[in-house]
């Protein structure tokens, strides 16, 4: 009858994307991990980030006891980064300091870059973003730097939390076809 509720459509369970990716979902990325096995992981956290009027999120969960991360914009094309190898690195690390950073983030200059690993890195931004963990009304502030690898996948993430020490990763690009997501229950 015209008077009854239609069902609202319910998701393609054979063909969800990364972006439909949920806390309970279990995700595998093709050839991801050290030995190029695929890496599985049941997502426990998804936290929502914005700088200015770009949103993105980032989903993570545990992987041989260590916690992986994928970082997902959607848009006309989805981009997918993955921190898998667990590393956490300093500024030190780089041979860098806060004045340095400092720097970084007043010239805005693509043409600065770091070298560490016998790679260039280049720089590509920095900027304020805002992280806001699923289940909390409130986000938290944080600065952002980020730096792609000369002819490669990889970036590394620099973050500044408000107090604490700043933080770094390096993310490799991921195909979104090398990543199967499995809906929990």
């Amino acid at each position: 009858m015209f008077w009854e509720k239609k069902a609202a459509p319910q998701p393609d369970l054979a063909h969800l994307t990364v972006a439909d990716a949920k806390v309970g979902d279990t995700l595998s990325v093709l050839g991801a991990a050290d030995d190029l096995s695929d890496l599985d992981f049941t997502v426990d956290r998804r936290d929502a980030y914005e700088a200015g009027s770009k949103q993105w999120f980032e989903v993570s969960g545990t992987w041989r006891d260590r916690r992986v991360f994928l970082e997902v914009h959607t848009g006309d094309n989805t981009e997918v980064l993955g921190n898998f190898d667990g590393r956490r690195l300093t500024l030190d690390d780089f041979g860098l300091s806060e004045d340095n950073m400092g720097e970084l983030d007043q010239r805005q200059n693509q043409s600065d870059f770091i070298d560490f690993e016998g790679k260039f890195w280049l720089y590509r931004f920095s900027r304020e973003m805002g992280l806001f963990t699923e289940g909390h009304s409130t986000g938290n502030g944080l600065y952002a730097w980020q730096f792609e690898e000369q002819g490669g996948k990889r970036v590394i993430n620099v973050r500044k939390f408000e107090g604490e020490p700043f933080q770094a990763a390096i993310w490799v690009r991921v195909e979104t076809s090398d990543i199967t997501v499995f809906r929990g229950a």
